[in-house]
């Protein structure tokens, strides 16, 4: 049930202040952890493991989770996630063993699914249906400013002149876990207190897994997600071996993809705008599409100018799958299970960064480094299919059937008619 009592939207304001905080660190503290296990003299196999372990790790708690928050209140698990991302953080920082590193990576892995099942719960919660997609909009900026900032932050600190690596690398993560502990400022009156619904919590209890998954409508907006999100983390991890291939300064990369996060913010800011002109089905198919075009795009040996263009076109279109895909599961999960619909999301977000970096590297070893961005077009194509599929059964599926009249009583008919009958 949506809560509406609180007038206005100041509880978005301060949940998209947290969130960017809370990603901000994690999106700091990821490379971060990468240089620190380097400092460690692990080798490209290990960064590998200790890089999946954070991602494996909340795959094994995001259902339960989502379950929890089926029953009762979403925010206590802000905090929660707030502690464990600091934690990992400040105790990746002062790791001193390849093991260590793997076991903190997977406790801030474990905070960001936390604050995260939390957040998304409270805005499907707390938005009426027709503001999901805007609301949902708004949040997801607080991702993409972390996103933006976090990596940039990282790449000041984090030195390698006079052997200061092991050092600087230290320190970030200890930078981070101070900017995750920045998200207690907003985190305050962010969820309406309601009464909990016992009711409710007896029926999440019994939708199982399985139906909420053969939901019409939960699949596609998994698998959209999956797909917008391994296409952000591929092009985030093999663009830098693009530019190393094509002569492109790393500075220069550098830019590029922070103009790809800004042209995913813009998109945010005029989510509202666009869906009154196309609607949710056509925008996110048509975003799928472009995006997987222009993907599969940057395999080819274009100009810088070009391949900012390219960029900044495909950080808009995939800028709308992530909230539409949390719209789209929320409305066609049952009410009851919502939590556990978009827990369900982000184990497929999670299952996506492990599987599609894997494809990747097998992919880029056999058919060379731009073969990934022509995997990850087929997957968006694949994903604007399915949301053009699933648009055309949900409009199906709202058209009213039109009952045949009831037949009238003899007795009722009027007494010229019954004369003439």
């Amino acid at each position: 049930m949506v809560d509406t009592e609180e007038p206005g939207r100041s509880w978005l304001l301060r949940l998209v202040i947290a969130f960017a905080f809370a990603q901000g660190a994690v999106s700091m503290a990821r490379p971060a952890v990468s240089y620190r296990a380097l400092s460690l003299g692990a080798d490209e196999r290990a960064i590998g493991v200790i890089t999946g372990v954070y991602a494996l790790l909340p795959l094994f708690a995001a259902v339960p989770l989502g379950r929890r928050t089926d029953h009762g209140r979403c925010a206590p698990l802000l905090p929660l996630g707030v502690v464990l991302i600091a934690g990992g953080c400040a105790l990746s920082g002062t790791a001193g063993s390849l093991p260590a590193m793997a076991a903190w990576s997977g406790v801030m892995g474990l905070g960001h699914l936390c604050f995260v099942i939390g957040a998304q719960s409270i805005v499907a919660r707390q938005s009426a249906p027709a503001e999901q997609d805007r609301n949902f909009g708004h949040f997801t900026i607080g991702a993409s400013l972390g996103q933006l900032i976090g990596p940039i932050a990282a790449g000041y600190v984090i030195s390698e002149r006079d052997g200061a690596l092991a050092r600087t690398s230290a320190l970030a993560l200890v930078v981070s876990a101070a900017v995750a502990a920045a998200s207690f400022v907003s985190l305050w009156r962010i969820e309406h207190r309601t009464a909990p619904d016992a009711r409710a919590a007896a029926r999440a209890d019994r939708v199982p897994v399985g139906r909420i998954l053969r939901t019409r409508g939960v699949p596609a907006g998994i698998f959209i997600s999956l797909a917008v999100l391994s296409a952000t983390d591929i092009l985030t991890a093999y663009l830098p071996v693009v530019g190393e291939h094509r002569s492109i300064a790393p500075a220069t990369i550098g830019l590029l993809l922070s103009l790809r996060a800004a042209a995913t913010i813009a998109c945010r800011l005029v989510m509202t705008p666009m869906l009154r002109l196309l609607g949710r089905t056509a925008l996110l198919t048509t975003t799928c599409l472009l995006a997987g075009l222009l993907c599969a795009g940057i395999a080819l040996p274009v100009p810088v100018w070009a391949l900012a263009a390219m960029l900044a076109v495909l950080g808009f279109c995939l800028g709308v799958g992530q909230p539409l895909s949390m719209t789209t599961v929320v409305q066609a999960a049952p009410a009851e299970a919502r939590s556990t619909a978009l827990a369900l999301r982000l184990t497929g977000n999670r299952l996506g960064q492990v599987a599609a970096p894997a494809s990747a590297g097998v992919i880029a070893g056999v058919a060379g480094t731009a073969a990934p961005f022509v995997m990850l077009g087929a997957l968006l194509l694949a994903g604007a299919g399915l949301g053009m599929r699933g648009g055309r059964a949900r409009t199906a599926d709202a058209t009213p059937a039109v009952p045949a009249p009831a037949p009238v009583p003899r007795s009722e008919l009027p007494a010229v008619n019954r004369n003439r009958t």
